[in-house]
C-alpha cells in the first residue's frame, strides 16, 4: 500500500529516552518523598502517559498529587532529560531516505508535550523531515490525538501509525488506520501482536518497505 502519511511515535521509536525519562521520574518521586526505583524497573513506563505512570507508581490517583508529580518531572526533563535521548542505530538514515522519496509525508504523534518533542528532534537535526509534530497534554489519549489529526485534515485515512507500544497501535485501530509495531523500542512482540498490527518490524531499515521507491 502506498501510504500518504507515516506517523511516528517518538520515544522508543525514533529515539531511546530511557536515561532522561527514568531519571526525571525518580526526580519527581524523590521530591514527593517516594523511594526512587531502578532504571530497568521504570523502563516499562516509557510510552504511556505520565499521569497513568505516576498513579501506578505511587498507587495514588489524587489529581493534585499527580499534577505536582508531572510538573516536577517536566522541570528536570525540560532542563536536562530531553538532551539525554539517543537515536536508534539506523533511524536517521532511514528517515532521511523516506523523506527524500517525496511520495509520502512524515509526522510525529507522541504522548509527550509537543515542545519537548520539537526540542528533541531539533537537537538531532531531524525536525525539518517532519511535516507536523503533535504532542499531548495530561489526560489526552493517543487515539484522541490521531482522531484530531484526522478531523483537522492534518493526515488522511491513507496513513499508518508506527510505534513500539500497544497504545500506539490501539490508537491506530480505534481510528481504523493501519499500524506498524517496532521491536527496537520498549514493547514486546507479544504486547504488539495483541493489537494485530499490519506490520511488525525488527530493524529501522525495514521501515523503507512501507513506501515503494
Amino acid at each position: 500500500m502506498n501510504y500518504e502519511y507515516l506517523v511516528f511515535d517518538l520515544d522508543g521509536t525514533i529515539s531511546d529516552p530511557k536515561a532522561g525519562i527514568t531519571q526525571s521520574i525518580n526526580y519527581a518521586l524523590e521530591h514527593h518523598h517516594f523511594d526512587p526505583l531502578p532504571q530497568d524497573e521504570l523502563s516499562r513506563f516509557i510510552g504511556p502517559p505520565l499521569d497513568k505512570t505516576f498513579a501506578e507508581l505511587t498507587r495514588n490517583s489524587d489529581p493534585g498529587l499527580i499534577t505536582s508529580l508531572v510538573e516536577k518531572y517536566r522541570e528536570r526533563y525540560g532542563d536536562i532529560g530531553f538532551s539525554e535521548n539517543v537515536l536508534y542505530e539506523g533511524i536517521e538514515s532511514t528517515l532521511m531516505e523516506l523523506h527524500d522519496r517525496q511520495n509520502c509525508k512524515l509526522g510525529v504523534c507522541t504522548s509527550k508535550r509537543g515542545d519537548f518533542a520539537v526540542k528533541i528532534l531539533d537537537m538531532f537535526g531531524l525536525i525539518d523531515l517532519f511535516s507536523f509534530v503533535n504532542g499531548a497534554e495530561i489526560g489526552i489519549e493517543k487515539w484522541q490525538q490521531l482522531e484530531n489529526l484526522l478531523n483537522d485534515g492534518v493526515i488522511s485515512r491513507n496513513s499508518i501509525m508506527i510505534g513500539d507500544r500497544s497504545n500506539d497501535l490501539h490508537a491506530a485501530n480505534h481510528n481504523h488506520l493501519d499500524s506498524a509495531g517496532v521491536l527496537w523500542g520498549y514493547g514486546s512482540r507479544a504486547e504488539l501482536e495483541k493489537e494485530r498490527p499490519g506490520h511488525i518490524l525488527q530493524y529501522p531499515q525495514e521501515l523503507l518497505s512501507l513506501i515503494p521507491v
